[in-house]
Parts: structure tokens; sequence; C-alpha cells
């Protein structure tokens, strides 16, 4: 079996540890610590790397589309590799959940997140494995956009990556065991 973890974020420098690119800096994390490095690739419109993992293929990935259009790159992997949907997680930011908690789901709705509205409609369904990574609400007075696009503040910077690294070992987790269901059952507090 093949996996295809998918970290959505934004390319480019100005976006780099903005709270919507959680997705992003957790397959960062994941890519470095196996020792692997992104290959940008045109046809698929995404950063991407693969090993083997208890020889089972991973294929990490950072669609390079913009966030609204991520779905694009999800599919043409999924097709281009023949993968079913069950083979797919998504890592990304929600700004429903505290900043730092981590939820897994196996299916859900794009709850306004343009990236995972974007995959549903490229793929068709909305059961996929995901985990969601909390960003919190916008202080008063802030526009959403301007809060997902902006940086931790330093406490939060810290709250977040306990969080990713918690998620990197949810999915390792998953990746040694094979059942989402069984990861989420060990790391959904």
């Amino acid at each position: 079996m093949t996996k295809l973890i998918v970290g959505l974020g934004n390319p480019g420098d100005k976006y780099v540890e903005t709270k919507h690119n959680v997705g992003f800096m957790l397959v960062d994390q994941l890519a470095k610590s196996l020792n692997l490095t992104f290959s940008h690739d045109k046809i698929f419109q995404a950063d991407v790397t693969s090993t083997f993992i208890d020889g089972e293929k991973v294929f990490l990935v950072k669609p390079t589309t913009f966030m609204n259009e991520s779905g694009k790159a999800v599919h043409a992997l999924l097709t281009y590799y023949g993968l079913e949907v069950e083979d797919l997680v998504v890592i990304y930011d929600d700004l429903d959940m505290e900043v730092g908690k981590i939820r897994l789901r196996t299916k859900g709705s794009a709850g306004g997140h343009n990236g995972i509205k974007s995959i549903i409609n490229h793929i068709g369904t909305q059961t996929f494995n995901r985990i969601k990574i909390g960003i919190g609400r916008p202080k008063q007075g802030m526009s959403v956009v301007h809060h997902v696009l902006g940086k931790f503040d330093q406490d939060d910077y810290a709250t977040i990556l306990l969080a990713i690294d918690k998620s990197e070992e949810a999915l390792r987790f998953y990746l040694k065991d094979g059942q989402f269901e069984k990861t989420m059952q060990q790391y959904n507090g």
C-alpha cells in the first residue's frame, strides 16, 4: 500500500510559518526527521518527496497552487498513482479549535476552509482522513484573512510546535499501524 500525506499551506517565503501553513510545517518537520528533501513537480503542482516506511511507500506533499486550489494536486497524485481516498491524510489549520489542539477525523465538511473545499470538489467526497491543528479565532476586530495569514505570537508559537510534534507522532503511529481509526482513538484527546 502507498500513503499520500498532504500538508496544506501557501507557497512562498512570505507565508512561512503563518497560521494557514501549519500543514506545511508538519510535513516539513516529518521530511526533515526522515532526512528527505522536497522537489517541485510541475505536473502535480506540488513539492513532493517520498520514502518507504515499514515497506510501504509514503509520499509527503505540499501543494504549490495556493490554498484555494489544493485539490488540483491531491486529485492529480491520487489519480496518477492509482491511490484510493483511504490512502490520503490531509493536515491543515482549524480556526474553530483552540491553538495547539489537534483532532483527527475521517470525514466532514470543509467548515469554511478553502483548501478542504477544493479537495472535496476535486476528489468528489468529504470522506478522507485528516489531522486538524487548532489556530484559534481572530482577535476582536481582526479579519479571518489577516488572522490565518499572520504569524503566531511567541506563546502560541511554542504551543503550535508542541501540536506539530504530537501530530507527527500520530502520523508515524498511523504509518506503522495503517489504521486511521485506531490512530484517532490513540490521539484524539
